[in-house]
């Protein structure tokens, strides 16, 4: 099931999301629906990220040890 949702773009931005669509052949709420989704991804991707960086507990290694673990 799809959710409506209204967004304010500023002129330069929606100009670009028009070209985009015309571009690919793909309307404006698919190229908005792919963008959010590689949004979402990355954006998780970064929280895991600051995550582990701020657990005391996790053990760092050096990039030695790491190519050594990875038989490089």
């Amino acid at each position: 099931m799809n959710t409506a949702i209204s967004v304010r773009l500023p002129k330069d931005l929606a100009s670009q999301l028009d070209s985009i669509a015309k571009e690919t052949e793909r309307s404006r709420s698919f190229i908005i629906q792919k963008a959010l989704e590689s949004y979402i991804e990355d954006f998780a991707d970064l929280q895991i990220a600051l995550d582990r960086l701020h657990d005391k507990g996790d053990e760092a290694i050096s990039a030695k040890e790491m190519r050594k673990s990875l038989g490089l």
